[in-house]
C-alpha cells in the first residue's frame, strides 16, 4: 500500500535552480579575466625648488642639545652628566634639571624651545638608572623631544 501525502503539502523541486546556479558560476569563471592589466598612472611630482635630491628628510633642522651620561664614583653609583657646548656643566641630575628648566624660552632665558631636540648619549658602561634619570630630568624640565643615542 502506498502512503499518500497529506492534502495541501507540495514538494519543492530545486534541481532546476541548482542547474541554473552552476551554469551561471561556470559562465562567470570563463568570462572573468584574472590577469592584472598594465595601467599607467599620471605622476606629477612637486618642484623641489632646486633642492638636491640627496638631502636626508630625517635630518634634524636644529642641532640637538647633547647630554653625555657616565656612571662614576665608587662602584658606579653616581651619575656624571655633561652638556656639549658653551653651557654651565652640572654636577648631578638635580643641577641638570635646574639648568634645563631655566633655559626654556617660557622661563625668560630663551635658550631653547620646548620642542628643541635633546639627545641623551650614554657611555658603554653607564648604568641604566642613570640614563633613565637623565631622561626624566629632561622631561620634567619641559622638553618634549628627548631621544636616546647609541652609546659612544
Amino acid at each position: 500500500m502506498r502512503k499518500r501525502h497529506p492534502q495541501g503539502r507540495s514538494r519543492l523541486n530545486i534541481t532546476p535552480m541548482i542547474d541554473v546556479v552552476f551554469q551561471l558560476l561556470i559562465y562567470f569563471l570563463v568570462a572573468t579575466n584574472f590577469a592584472l592589466g598594465e595601467q599607467v598612472f599620471r605622476l606629477d611630482l612637486p618642484d623641489r625648488g632646486g633642492a638636491s635630491m640627496e638631502s636626508d628628510p630625517f635630518v634634524l633642522e636644529e642641532e640637538p642639545l647633547r647630554i653625555i651620561v657616565r656612571s662614576g664614583g665608587r662602584d658606579g653609583e653616581t651619575a656624571l652628566v655633561s652638556i656639549e657646548g658653551p653651557y654651565p656643566q652640572p654636577n648631578d641630575l638635580a643641577e641638570l634639571e635646574t639648568f634645563l628648566r631655566n633655559s626654556l624660552e617660557d622661563r625668560g632665558a630663551a635658550l631653547f624651545r620646548k620642542d628643541h631636540p635633546v639627545m641623551i648619549v650614554p657611555s658603554p658602561t653607564t648604568r641604566w638608572e642613570h640614563v633613565v634619570g637623565t631622561f626624566n630630568a629632561a622631561v620634567r624640565s619641559g622638553f618634549r623631544s628627548v631621544v636616546f643615542a647609541p652609546p659612544e
